[in-house]
Protein backbone atom coordinates (compact mmCIF):
# COMPACT_ATOMS: atom_id res chain seq x y z
CA UNK A 1 0.00 0.00 0.00
CA UNK A 2 1.57 2.95 -1.29
CA UNK A 3 1.03 6.46 1.20
CA UNK A 4 3.97 8.98 -0.20
CA UNK A 5 2.88 8.94 -4.10
CA UNK A 6 0.05 11.42 -4.20
CA UNK A 7 0.92 11.14 -8.27
CA UNK A 8 -2.50 10.05 -9.22
CA UNK A 9 -4.61 11.59 -6.50
CA UNK A 10 -3.66 14.93 -7.40
CA UNK A 11 -4.53 14.41 -10.68
CA UNK A 12 -8.03 12.79 -9.57
CA UNK A 13 -8.54 15.55 -7.31
CA UNK A 14 -7.74 17.75 -9.78
CA UNK A 15 -11.29 19.33 -9.82
CA UNK A 16 -11.69 19.29 -6.29
CA UNK A 17 -11.95 16.89 -3.33
CA UNK A 18 -14.90 16.89 0.01
CA UNK A 19 -14.45 15.12 3.04
CA UNK A 20 -17.15 14.25 5.10
CA UNK A 21 -16.63 13.03 9.05
CA UNK A 22 -19.54 12.61 11.07
CA UNK A 23 -18.31 13.36 14.79
CA UNK A 24 -19.67 12.47 18.13
CA UNK A 25 -18.85 13.11 21.45
CA UNK A 26 -15.11 13.51 20.45
CA UNK A 27 -14.13 16.91 22.24
CA UNK A 28 -10.63 15.62 23.16
CA UNK A 29 -9.64 14.69 19.72
CA UNK A 30 -12.13 16.53 17.26
CA UNK A 31 -9.35 19.91 16.71
CA UNK A 32 -6.43 17.71 16.52
CA UNK A 33 -7.77 14.85 13.71
CA UNK A 34 -9.26 17.94 11.49
CA UNK A 35 -6.00 19.68 12.04
CA UNK A 36 -3.89 15.60 10.70
CA UNK A 37 -6.54 15.99 7.59
CA UNK A 38 -5.90 19.47 6.59
CA UNK A 39 -1.54 18.70 7.16
CA UNK A 40 -2.36 15.79 4.97
CA UNK A 41 -4.03 17.43 2.16
CA UNK A 42 -2.61 20.92 2.07
CA UNK A 43 0.50 20.18 0.44
CA UNK A 44 -0.91 18.47 -2.96
CA UNK A 45 -2.27 21.62 -4.53
CA UNK A 46 -5.93 20.68 -5.16
CA UNK A 47 -8.71 22.51 -3.85
CA UNK A 48 -10.49 20.66 -0.74
CA UNK A 49 -13.17 21.06 1.71
CA UNK A 50 -13.64 19.62 5.04
CA UNK A 51 -16.96 18.63 6.51
CA UNK A 52 -17.40 18.44 9.92
CA UNK A 53 -20.25 16.96 11.41
CA UNK A 54 -21.18 17.28 14.89
CA UNK A 55 -24.02 14.69 15.62
CA UNK A 56 -25.85 15.97 18.52
CA UNK A 57 -22.42 16.06 20.90
CA UNK A 58 -23.35 16.30 24.75
CA UNK A 59 -19.60 17.01 25.23
CA UNK A 60 -17.91 20.23 23.76
CA UNK A 61 -17.20 18.40 20.31
CA UNK A 62 -19.54 21.71 19.05
CA UNK A 63 -17.06 24.29 19.96
CA UNK A 64 -14.25 22.14 18.87
CA UNK A 65 -15.01 22.09 15.64
CA UNK A 66 -15.90 25.67 15.60
CA UNK A 67 -12.52 26.07 16.86
CA UNK A 68 -10.94 24.21 14.26
CA UNK A 69 -12.76 26.14 11.47
CA UNK A 70 -11.27 29.33 12.94
CA UNK A 71 -7.59 28.02 12.55
CA UNK A 72 -8.56 26.17 9.39
CA UNK A 73 -10.33 27.59 6.12
CA UNK A 74 -10.99 24.57 4.71
CA UNK A 75 -12.81 23.57 7.81
CA UNK A 76 -16.73 23.80 7.35
CA UNK A 77 -18.73 22.66 10.39
CA UNK A 78 -22.16 22.02 10.54
CA UNK A 79 -23.90 21.19 13.75
CA UNK A 80 -26.67 19.01 14.41
CA UNK A 81 -29.29 19.96 17.47
CA UNK A 82 -29.80 16.55 18.77
CA UNK A 83 -28.24 12.92 18.00
CA UNK A 84 -29.58 11.56 14.92
CA UNK A 85 -27.12 9.12 13.88
CA UNK A 86 -24.25 8.30 11.76
CA UNK A 87 -25.92 7.97 8.55
CA UNK A 88 -27.83 11.30 9.10
CA UNK A 89 -24.77 13.37 10.07
CA UNK A 90 -23.89 11.92 6.48
CA UNK A 91 -26.77 13.20 5.00
CA UNK A 92 -26.12 16.47 6.11
CA UNK A 93 -22.48 16.99 5.46
CA UNK A 94 -22.92 16.19 1.92
CA UNK A 95 -25.94 19.07 1.19
CA UNK A 96 -22.29 20.64 1.69
CA UNK A 97 -20.38 19.27 -0.67
CA UNK A 98 -19.25 21.15 -3.84
CA UNK A 99 -16.76 19.21 -5.77
CA UNK A 100 -17.00 15.69 -8.22
CA UNK A 101 -14.86 13.54 -5.56
CA UNK A 102 -16.21 12.89 -1.60
CA UNK A 103 -14.36 11.02 0.67
CA UNK A 104 -16.37 9.79 3.20
CA UNK A 105 -14.53 9.29 6.85
CA UNK A 106 -14.90 8.61 10.70
CA UNK A 107 -14.17 11.60 12.85
CA UNK A 108 -11.99 9.62 15.40
CA UNK A 109 -9.44 8.65 12.23
CA UNK A 110 -9.55 5.28 13.52
CA UNK A 111 -9.12 4.90 10.16
CA UNK A 112 -5.73 6.46 8.31
CA UNK A 113 -6.65 9.03 6.18
CA UNK A 114 -2.85 8.85 4.84
CA UNK A 115 -4.23 5.69 2.98
CA UNK A 116 -6.35 8.24 0.61
CA UNK A 117 -3.29 7.36 -1.99
CA UNK A 118 -3.96 4.03 -2.51
CA UNK A 119 -7.63 4.74 -2.87
CA UNK A 120 -6.65 7.33 -5.82
CA UNK A 121 -4.84 4.38 -7.51
CA UNK A 122 -7.74 2.31 -7.17
CA UNK A 123 -9.81 4.88 -8.75
CA UNK A 124 -7.50 5.70 -11.16
CA UNK A 125 -6.59 2.38 -12.51
CA UNK A 126 -10.07 1.03 -12.63
CA UNK A 127 -12.11 3.82 -13.62
CA UNK A 128 -14.40 2.81 -10.97
CA UNK A 129 -17.42 4.97 -9.43
CA UNK A 130 -16.87 4.24 -5.36
CA UNK A 131 -13.77 3.00 -4.18
CA UNK A 132 -14.38 1.29 -0.48
CA UNK A 133 -11.94 0.89 1.86
CA UNK A 134 -11.94 -3.07 2.94
CA UNK A 135 -10.02 -4.58 6.23
CA UNK A 136 -9.82 -7.84 4.97
CA UNK A 137 -8.08 -6.51 1.60
CA UNK A 138 -4.55 -8.39 2.23
CA UNK A 139 -2.67 -5.80 1.92
CA UNK A 140 -4.48 -3.86 4.97
CA UNK A 141 -2.62 -3.05 8.20
CA UNK A 142 -5.47 -3.54 11.11
CA UNK A 143 -5.74 -3.69 14.51
CA UNK A 144 -8.87 -5.11 15.71
CA UNK A 145 -10.07 -6.92 18.56
CA UNK A 146 -10.96 -10.63 18.20
CA UNK A 147 -14.54 -9.89 19.08
CA UNK A 148 -14.90 -7.24 16.39
CA UNK A 149 -13.47 -9.23 13.86
CA UNK A 150 -16.23 -12.13 14.48
CA UNK A 151 -19.00 -9.47 14.65
CA UNK A 152 -17.86 -7.73 11.53
CA UNK A 153 -17.78 -11.61 9.98
CA UNK A 154 -21.02 -12.69 10.94
CA UNK A 155 -22.47 -9.40 9.65
CA UNK A 156 -21.03 -9.34 6.25
CA UNK A 157 -22.25 -13.41 5.95
CA UNK A 158 -25.98 -12.01 7.15
CA UNK A 159 -25.24 -9.46 4.40
CA UNK A 160 -23.90 -11.90 1.74
CA UNK A 161 -27.31 -13.60 2.77
CA UNK A 162 -29.88 -11.48 2.18
CA UNK A 163 -28.59 -9.53 0.37
CA UNK A 164 -26.39 -10.63 -2.14
CA UNK A 165 -24.16 -8.02 -2.36
CA UNK A 166 -20.63 -8.17 -3.94
CA UNK A 167 -19.00 -6.13 -1.16
CA UNK A 168 -16.64 -8.30 1.36
CA UNK A 169 -17.25 -5.08 4.06
CA UNK A 170 -19.92 -3.06 4.07
CA UNK A 171 -19.28 -1.04 7.06
CA UNK A 172 -15.60 0.05 6.62
CA UNK A 173 -16.24 3.89 7.41
CA UNK A 174 -13.47 4.86 4.44
CA UNK A 175 -15.04 5.32 1.09
CA UNK A 176 -14.03 7.56 -1.89
CA UNK A 177 -17.16 8.24 -3.85
CA UNK A 178 -18.01 10.24 -7.11
CA UNK A 179 -20.58 13.08 -6.03
CA UNK A 180 -22.94 11.65 -9.17
CA UNK A 181 -23.26 8.61 -7.05
CA UNK A 182 -24.52 10.58 -3.76
CA UNK A 183 -26.70 12.87 -5.61
CA UNK A 184 -28.29 9.55 -7.43
CA UNK A 185 -28.47 7.40 -3.87
CA UNK A 186 -29.26 10.37 -1.25
CA UNK A 187 -33.38 10.50 -2.07
CA UNK A 188 -33.73 6.97 -1.71
CA UNK A 189 -31.89 6.45 1.78
CA UNK A 190 -34.20 5.66 4.67
CA UNK A 191 -31.74 4.71 7.52
CA UNK A 192 -29.93 7.13 9.46
CA UNK A 193 -28.24 5.19 11.55
CA UNK A 194 -25.50 2.37 11.76
CA UNK A 195 -26.94 0.51 8.74
CA UNK A 196 -26.89 3.63 6.35
CA UNK A 197 -23.37 2.10 4.89
CA UNK A 198 -25.23 -0.77 3.61
CA UNK A 199 -27.82 0.88 2.48
CA UNK A 200 -25.76 3.16 0.33
CA UNK A 201 -23.96 0.04 -1.22
CA UNK A 202 -27.45 -1.77 -1.96
CA UNK A 203 -28.67 1.83 -3.56
CA UNK A 204 -25.44 2.20 -5.89
CA UNK A 205 -25.21 -1.24 -6.65
CA UNK A 206 -28.95 -1.33 -7.97
CA UNK A 207 -28.06 2.46 -9.39
CA UNK A 208 -25.76 -0.04 -12.10
CA UNK A 209 -22.38 1.97 -10.63
CA UNK A 210 -19.32 0.06 -10.57
CA UNK A 211 -17.53 -0.24 -7.20
CA UNK A 212 -13.76 -1.74 -6.34
CA UNK A 213 -12.03 -2.12 -2.94
CA UNK A 214 -8.77 -0.56 -1.53
CA UNK A 215 -6.42 -1.47 1.60
CA UNK A 216 -7.00 0.35 4.94
CA UNK A 217 -4.72 0.89 7.54
CA UNK A 218 -7.19 0.62 11.05
CA UNK A 219 -5.95 1.12 14.70
CA UNK A 220 -8.99 0.76 16.86
CA UNK A 221 -9.44 2.92 19.70
CA UNK A 222 -11.96 2.06 21.24
CA UNK A 223 -13.16 -1.41 23.80
CA UNK A 224 -16.31 -1.83 22.02
CA UNK A 225 -17.43 1.24 20.28
CA UNK A 226 -20.96 1.19 19.02
CA UNK A 227 -21.00 -2.61 19.47
CA UNK A 228 -24.06 -2.47 21.84
CA UNK A 229 -26.97 -4.33 22.44
CA UNK A 230 -28.58 -1.35 21.30
CA UNK A 231 -26.95 -1.13 17.88
CA UNK A 232 -26.50 -4.66 17.57
CA UNK A 233 -30.74 -4.97 17.24
CA UNK A 234 -31.34 -1.57 15.36
CA UNK A 235 -28.42 -2.89 12.80
CA UNK A 236 -30.20 -6.29 12.61
CA UNK A 237 -33.49 -4.77 11.54
CA UNK A 238 -32.73 -2.09 9.33
CA UNK A 239 -30.71 -4.97 7.80
CA UNK A 240 -33.73 -7.13 7.22
CA UNK A 241 -35.74 -3.96 6.17
CA UNK A 242 -32.81 -2.94 3.91
CA UNK A 243 -33.18 -6.86 2.31
CA UNK A 244 -37.02 -6.47 2.46
CA UNK A 245 -37.16 -3.23 0.10
CA UNK A 246 -34.09 -4.19 -1.96
CA UNK A 247 -35.05 -7.89 -3.03
CA UNK A 248 -38.84 -8.13 -2.23
CA UNK A 249 -40.05 -4.35 -3.29
CA UNK A 250 -37.28 -3.56 -5.76
CA UNK A 251 -37.57 -0.13 -4.07
CA UNK A 252 -34.27 0.96 -4.90
CA UNK A 253 -34.03 0.59 -8.19
CA UNK A 254 -37.26 1.04 -8.82
CA UNK A 255 -36.88 4.69 -7.82
CA UNK A 256 -35.50 5.77 -11.48
CA UNK A 257 -33.89 9.76 -11.28
CA UNK A 258 -35.74 12.42 -13.04
CA UNK A 259 -34.53 13.98 -16.04
CA UNK A 260 -32.49 17.26 -15.65
CA UNK A 261 -35.36 20.57 -15.94
CA UNK A 262 -35.31 22.07 -18.84
CA UNK A 263 -33.40 25.73 -18.99
CA UNK A 264 -36.62 27.21 -20.03
CA UNK A 265 -39.00 25.11 -17.07
CA UNK A 266 -41.73 26.57 -15.07
CA UNK A 267 -41.28 29.55 -12.55
CA UNK A 268 -42.09 28.59 -9.21
CA UNK A 269 -43.79 31.12 -6.64
CA UNK A 270 -43.61 29.73 -2.94
CA UNK A 271 -45.73 30.51 -0.76
CA UNK A 272 -45.45 30.88 3.29
CA UNK A 273 -47.42 31.86 5.37
CA UNK A 274 -46.46 32.36 9.28
CA UNK A 275 -47.50 34.25 12.53
CA UNK A 276 -43.32 35.60 12.35
CA UNK A 277 -40.21 35.03 12.53
CA UNK A 278 -38.32 31.81 14.23
CA UNK A 279 -35.07 29.69 13.61
CA UNK A 280 -37.24 26.71 11.39
CA UNK A 281 -38.30 30.05 9.06
CA UNK A 282 -34.90 31.07 9.28
CA UNK A 283 -33.62 27.36 8.12
CA UNK A 284 -36.28 27.43 5.54
CA UNK A 285 -35.11 30.13 3.56
CA UNK A 286 -31.12 29.35 4.29
CA UNK A 287 -32.32 25.87 2.32
CA UNK A 288 -34.14 27.63 -0.40
CA UNK A 289 -30.28 29.85 -0.66
CA UNK A 290 -28.85 25.98 -1.83
CA UNK A 291 -31.55 25.17 -4.39
CA UNK A 292 -30.46 23.86 -7.70
CA UNK A 293 -32.97 25.05 -9.57
CA UNK A 294 -33.05 28.61 -9.33
CA UNK A 295 -36.37 30.00 -11.31
CA UNK A 296 -38.61 30.60 -7.84
CA UNK A 297 -39.27 33.55 -5.63
CA UNK A 298 -41.07 33.46 -2.44
CA UNK A 299 -43.99 34.89 -0.90
CA UNK A 300 -43.91 35.41 3.24
CA UNK A 301 -46.57 36.29 4.86
CA UNK A 302 -46.29 37.06 8.55
CA UNK A 303 -48.42 38.77 10.92
CA UNK A 304 -46.45 41.94 10.92
CA UNK A 305 -43.03 43.06 9.70
CA UNK A 306 -40.10 40.71 10.79
CA UNK A 307 -36.99 43.02 10.83
CA UNK A 308 -33.42 42.04 10.88
CA UNK A 309 -34.20 39.56 8.28
CA UNK A 310 -31.56 39.41 5.18
CA UNK A 311 -32.51 40.56 2.02
CA UNK A 312 -32.83 38.41 -0.90
CA UNK A 313 -33.24 38.77 -4.36
CA UNK A 314 -36.26 36.50 -4.44
CA UNK A 315 -37.52 37.02 -0.79
CA UNK A 316 -41.06 39.40 -0.96
CA UNK A 317 -42.34 39.77 2.82
CA UNK A 318 -46.12 40.89 3.02
CA UNK A 319 -47.29 41.25 6.57
CA UNK A 320 -50.51 40.81 6.70
CA UNK A 321 -51.90 40.81 10.18
CA UNK A 322 -53.66 37.84 12.05
CA UNK A 323 -55.37 35.86 9.90
CA UNK A 324 -55.62 32.17 9.26
CA UNK A 325 -53.26 30.73 6.93
CA UNK A 326 -55.69 29.59 4.38
CA UNK A 327 -56.30 33.58 3.83
CA UNK A 328 -52.57 33.94 3.67
CA UNK A 329 -51.58 31.50 1.08
CA UNK A 330 -54.69 33.04 -1.31
CA UNK A 331 -53.28 36.34 -0.39
CA UNK A 332 -49.74 35.01 -1.80
CA UNK A 333 -51.51 33.45 -4.66
CA UNK A 334 -52.58 36.37 -6.02
CA UNK A 335 -49.55 38.02 -5.60
CA UNK A 336 -47.63 35.19 -7.33
CA UNK A 337 -45.27 36.07 -10.76
CA UNK A 338 -44.48 32.19 -11.28
CA UNK A 339 -47.05 29.83 -13.24
CA UNK A 340 -46.80 27.32 -10.40
CA UNK A 341 -47.66 27.87 -6.94
CA UNK A 342 -45.39 25.74 -4.37
CA UNK A 343 -46.94 25.41 -0.93
CA UNK A 344 -44.78 24.55 1.98
CA UNK A 345 -45.43 25.61 5.86
CA UNK A 346 -42.70 27.52 7.87
CA UNK A 347 -41.32 24.98 9.97
CA UNK A 348 -40.34 22.51 7.11
CA UNK A 349 -37.48 22.77 4.24
CA UNK A 350 -36.45 21.18 1.27
CA UNK A 351 -34.02 19.03 0.05
CA UNK A 352 -31.70 20.75 -2.20
CA UNK A 353 -33.54 19.49 -5.53
CA UNK A 354 -36.96 20.23 -4.47
CA UNK A 355 -37.28 22.13 -7.34
CA UNK A 356 -35.47 20.41 -9.84
CA UNK A 357 -36.79 17.50 -9.41
CA UNK A 358 -40.19 19.54 -9.43
CA UNK A 359 -40.07 21.29 -12.50
CA UNK A 360 -38.48 18.12 -14.80
CA UNK A 361 -42.04 16.19 -13.37
CA UNK A 362 -44.03 19.30 -13.84
CA UNK A 363 -42.61 19.80 -17.73
CA UNK A 364 -42.18 16.12 -18.47
CA UNK A 365 -44.55 14.96 -21.30
CA UNK A 366 -47.90 14.45 -19.22
CA UNK A 367 -49.49 17.50 -18.11
CA UNK A 368 -49.39 17.55 -13.96
CA UNK A 369 -51.39 20.24 -12.19
CA UNK A 370 -51.07 19.29 -8.67
CA UNK A 371 -48.09 17.41 -7.23
CA UNK A 372 -46.79 16.75 -3.62
CA UNK A 373 -44.16 14.62 -2.19
CA UNK A 374 -43.12 13.18 1.36
CA UNK A 375 -42.53 15.47 4.50
CA UNK A 376 -39.70 13.66 6.50
CA UNK A 377 -38.84 14.02 9.96
CA UNK A 378 -35.84 16.05 10.23
CA UNK A 379 -32.91 14.06 11.11
CA UNK A 380 -31.73 16.42 13.79
CA UNK A 381 -35.29 16.59 15.21
CA UNK A 382 -34.83 16.12 19.59
CA UNK A 383 -35.92 12.58 20.07
CA UNK A 384 -39.51 13.24 21.18
CA UNK A 385 -39.97 14.68 18.16
CA UNK A 386 -38.27 11.73 16.27
CA UNK A 387 -41.04 9.72 18.07
CA UNK A 388 -43.70 11.32 17.07
CA UNK A 389 -42.59 11.06 12.98
CA UNK A 390 -41.71 7.69 13.96
CA UNK A 391 -45.65 7.47 15.06
CA UNK A 392 -46.54 9.35 11.97
CA UNK A 393 -44.66 7.30 9.74
CA UNK A 394 -46.38 3.88 11.16
CA UNK A 395 -47.94 1.57 8.81
CA UNK A 396 -50.25 0.90 11.48
CA UNK A 397 -51.12 4.59 11.59
CA UNK A 398 -51.06 6.49 8.41
CA UNK A 399 -51.79 3.22 6.94
CA UNK A 400 -52.03 4.13 2.89
CA UNK A 401 -51.24 7.67 3.32
CA UNK A 402 -47.81 6.59 4.90
CA UNK A 403 -46.33 8.43 1.93
CA UNK A 404 -47.18 11.81 3.47
CA UNK A 405 -44.15 11.05 6.35
CA UNK A 406 -42.09 8.34 4.66
CA UNK A 407 -40.65 7.62 0.83
CA UNK A 408 -42.65 5.43 -1.23
CA UNK A 409 -42.45 4.88 -4.74
CA UNK A 410 -43.58 5.12 -7.33
CA UNK A 411 -45.07 8.14 -8.77
CA UNK A 412 -48.66 7.70 -8.59
CA UNK A 413 -52.21 9.69 -8.22
CA UNK A 414 -53.37 10.11 -4.61
CA UNK A 415 -56.37 12.39 -3.59
CA UNK A 416 -55.21 14.22 -0.73
CA UNK A 417 -52.27 16.00 -0.10
CA UNK A 418 -51.03 18.47 3.15
CA UNK A 419 -50.01 22.08 1.61
CA UNK A 420 -46.61 21.60 3.85
CA UNK A 421 -45.35 19.97 0.33
CA UNK A 422 -48.03 21.14 -2.10
CA UNK A 423 -47.62 22.45 -5.80
CA UNK A 424 -50.67 23.42 -8.18
CA UNK A 425 -50.44 25.30 -11.21
CA UNK A 426 -51.65 28.58 -10.94
CA UNK A 427 -54.30 28.82 -13.45
CA UNK A 428 -55.96 25.37 -11.94
CA UNK A 429 -55.58 26.87 -8.54
CA UNK A 430 -57.33 29.97 -10.05
CA UNK A 431 -59.93 27.96 -11.55
CA UNK A 432 -61.40 26.85 -8.21
CA UNK A 433 -61.29 29.96 -6.36
CA UNK A 434 -58.35 29.30 -4.70
CA UNK A 435 -58.37 27.68 -0.46
CA UNK A 436 -61.51 27.57 0.95
CA UNK A 437 -60.98 30.01 3.67
CA UNK A 438 -63.65 29.78 6.54
CA UNK A 439 -61.12 26.45 7.68
CA UNK A 440 -58.18 26.00 9.42
CA UNK A 441 -56.58 22.57 9.44
CA UNK A 442 -58.07 21.00 6.50
CA UNK A 443 -58.13 23.98 4.30
CA UNK A 444 -55.76 21.75 1.73
CA UNK A 445 -57.92 18.69 2.29
CA UNK A 446 -60.73 20.81 0.16
CA UNK A 447 -58.22 22.54 -1.82
CA UNK A 448 -57.52 19.05 -3.39
CA UNK A 449 -60.66 18.08 -3.27
CA UNK A 450 -62.04 20.79 -5.10
CA UNK A 451 -59.27 20.47 -7.80
CA UNK A 452 -60.43 16.54 -8.84
CA UNK A 453 -64.08 17.86 -8.36
CA UNK A 454 -63.09 20.51 -11.33
CA UNK A 455 -60.98 17.65 -13.36
CA UNK A 456 -57.74 18.15 -12.09
CA UNK A 457 -55.21 15.23 -11.16
CA UNK A 458 -53.23 15.49 -8.15
CA UNK A 459 -49.91 13.28 -8.22
CA UNK A 460 -47.42 11.92 -5.46
CA UNK A 461 -43.57 11.88 -6.50
CA UNK A 462 -41.65 10.55 -3.98
CA UNK A 463 -38.66 12.78 -5.08
CA UNK A 464 -40.16 15.67 -3.83
CA UNK A 465 -38.79 15.51 0.00
CA UNK A 466 -39.18 18.16 2.26
CA UNK A 467 -38.27 17.59 6.23
CA UNK A 468 -41.40 18.96 7.97
CA UNK A 469 -40.21 19.33 11.99
CA UNK A 470 -42.80 17.36 14.32
CA UNK A 471 -44.97 18.27 17.58
CA UNK A 472 -43.10 15.96 20.50
CA UNK A 473 -44.55 13.66 21.89
CA UNK A 474 -47.34 13.19 23.48
CA UNK A 475 -49.03 16.44 24.55
CA UNK A 476 -47.96 18.30 21.32
CA UNK A 477 -47.83 15.71 19.46
CA UNK A 478 -51.78 14.23 20.39
CA UNK A 479 -52.89 17.89 20.19
CA UNK A 480 -51.84 18.30 16.61
CA UNK A 481 -53.50 14.79 15.45
CA UNK A 482 -57.18 15.50 17.47
CA UNK A 483 -57.20 18.78 15.43
CA UNK A 484 -56.68 17.01 12.10
CA UNK A 485 -58.88 14.27 13.20
CA UNK A 486 -61.43 17.15 14.09
CA UNK A 487 -61.78 18.66 10.72
CA UNK A 488 -61.51 15.30 8.69
CA UNK A 489 -64.72 14.01 10.79
CA UNK A 490 -66.50 17.33 10.09
CA UNK A 491 -65.38 16.77 6.47
CA UNK A 492 -66.86 13.57 6.16
CA UNK A 493 -70.31 13.82 6.98
CA UNK A 494 -70.52 17.79 5.78
CA UNK A 495 -68.62 17.24 2.20
CA UNK A 496 -68.02 13.78 1.68
CA UNK A 497 -65.14 13.35 -1.08
CA UNK A 498 -61.79 12.68 -0.09
CA UNK A 499 -62.70 12.60 3.35
CA UNK A 500 -64.94 9.66 2.73
CA UNK A 501 -62.56 6.52 3.25
CA UNK A 502 -63.31 3.48 5.59
CA UNK A 503 -59.68 4.28 6.82
CA UNK A 504 -60.21 7.55 8.10
CA UNK A 505 -63.62 5.77 10.41
CA UNK A 506 -61.40 2.87 11.85
CA UNK A 507 -59.79 4.11 14.69
CA UNK A 508 -63.46 5.38 15.43
CA UNK A 509 -65.15 2.55 15.05
CA UNK A 510 -62.15 0.47 16.69
CA UNK A 511 -62.76 2.95 19.74
CA UNK A 512 -66.54 2.28 19.90
CA UNK A 513 -65.96 -1.11 19.65
CA UNK A 514 -63.48 -0.86 22.66
CA UNK A 515 -66.04 1.28 24.75
CA UNK A 516 -68.98 -0.33 24.23
CA UNK A 517 -67.40 -4.45 24.47
CA UNK A 518 -68.03 -4.58 28.29
CA UNK A 519 -71.02 -3.41 28.22
CA UNK A 520 -72.10 -6.12 25.48
CA UNK A 521 -70.53 -8.86 27.15
CA UNK A 522 -72.80 -8.40 29.79
CA UNK A 523 -75.46 -8.97 27.71
CA UNK A 524 -74.03 -12.23 25.65
CA UNK A 525 -70.74 -13.15 27.70
CA UNK A 526 -69.55 -15.35 24.52
CA UNK A 527 -68.55 -12.29 22.65
CA UNK A 528 -65.83 -11.73 26.06
CA UNK A 529 -63.58 -14.09 23.65
CA UNK A 530 -63.75 -12.08 20.35
CA UNK A 531 -63.36 -8.97 21.75
CA UNK A 532 -60.50 -10.18 23.99
CA UNK A 533 -58.82 -11.50 20.73
CA UNK A 534 -59.27 -8.13 19.03
CA UNK A 535 -57.72 -6.23 21.44
CA UNK A 536 -54.62 -8.48 22.34
CA UNK A 537 -54.36 -8.61 18.70
CA UNK A 538 -54.15 -4.75 18.55
CA UNK A 539 -51.92 -4.85 21.24
CA UNK A 540 -49.43 -6.97 19.93
CA UNK A 541 -49.47 -5.86 16.36
CA UNK A 542 -49.19 -2.44 17.66
CA UNK A 543 -45.75 -3.55 20.37
CA UNK A 544 -44.45 -5.39 17.55
CA UNK A 545 -44.44 -2.38 15.29
CA UNK A 546 -43.04 -0.43 18.16
CA UNK A 547 -40.36 -2.82 18.34
CA UNK A 548 -39.06 -3.07 14.82
CA UNK A 549 -39.18 0.91 14.21
CA UNK A 550 -37.66 2.12 17.88
CA UNK A 551 -34.12 3.87 17.55
CA UNK A 552 -33.39 2.36 20.54
CA UNK A 553 -34.65 -0.52 23.33
CA UNK A 554 -35.94 2.72 25.79
CA UNK A 555 -37.49 4.38 22.79
CA UNK A 556 -39.98 0.94 22.71
CA UNK A 557 -42.31 1.86 25.15
CA UNK A 558 -43.08 5.62 24.62
CA UNK A 559 -43.29 4.58 20.70
CA UNK A 560 -45.67 1.81 21.36
CA UNK A 561 -47.67 4.32 23.51
CA UNK A 562 -47.46 6.87 20.89
CA UNK A 563 -48.86 4.25 18.77
CA UNK A 564 -51.88 3.32 20.92
CA UNK A 565 -52.29 7.14 22.13
CA UNK A 566 -52.75 8.38 18.79
CA UNK A 567 -55.15 5.72 17.58
CA UNK A 568 -57.71 6.72 20.64
CA UNK A 569 -57.05 9.93 20.23
CA UNK A 570 -57.91 10.22 16.63
CA UNK A 571 -60.79 8.13 17.02
CA UNK A 572 -62.55 9.99 19.63
CA UNK A 573 -61.95 13.64 17.85
CA UNK A 574 -63.22 12.11 14.48
CA UNK A 575 -66.34 11.52 16.50
CA UNK A 576 -66.12 14.74 17.90
CA UNK A 577 -65.96 16.33 14.28
CA UNK A 578 -68.81 14.29 12.72
CA UNK A 579 -71.25 15.18 15.03
CA UNK A 580 -70.37 18.86 15.65
CA UNK A 581 -72.40 21.33 13.58
CA UNK A 582 -69.47 23.71 13.68
CA UNK A 583 -65.72 24.19 14.37
CA UNK A 584 -63.32 26.18 15.81
CA UNK A 585 -61.24 27.68 12.86
CA UNK A 586 -58.37 30.58 14.73
CA UNK A 587 -55.01 29.21 15.10
CA UNK A 588 -53.32 29.82 18.67
CA UNK A 589 -49.76 30.31 19.45
CA UNK A 590 -49.02 26.71 20.51
CA UNK A 591 -49.57 25.80 17.16
CA UNK A 592 -46.40 26.92 16.06
CA UNK A 593 -43.11 26.45 17.10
Amino acid sequence: MNLTDWTNAEALFAEGLSVVLPFHNLADRAEANLARLDALLRPHGFPYRIIAVDDGSADGTAEALRRAAERLPAVLPVLLPANAGKGAALLAGLERVSHPWVLLLDGDLDLDPAALPAFADVAHASGTDLVLGDKRHPQSQVRYPLRRRIASALYAGLVRALLRLPVSDTQCGMKLVRAEVLRYAAPRLLVKRFAFDLEFLAVAHDGGFRHANAPVRLDFQHRWGCLTPATVWRTLVDTLAIAYRARFLHYYAGLTPLPPPPSDGPHFTLIVPCPGDSAVLRRLLDALDTQTYRRFDLVLLPDAPIPDLPERPWLSVRPTGPMRPAQKRNLGARAAQGEVLAFIDDDAYPRTDWLANAAARIAGPNAIDALGGPGLTPPDDPPRAQLSGLVLASPLVSGNFRCRYFIQGPLRRVEDFPSCNLFVRKSAFEAIGGFREDYWPGEDTLLCADLQTSGHALWYDPRLVVYHHRRPLFGPHLRQVGRYALHRGHFARRFGLNSRRLSYHLPSLFLLGLLLGPLAIAFLPLLAIPYCAIVLLWLGLTGVDALVEAPTPRAILPLWLGILATHLVYGARFLQGYLAPALPNTPRPFDHR
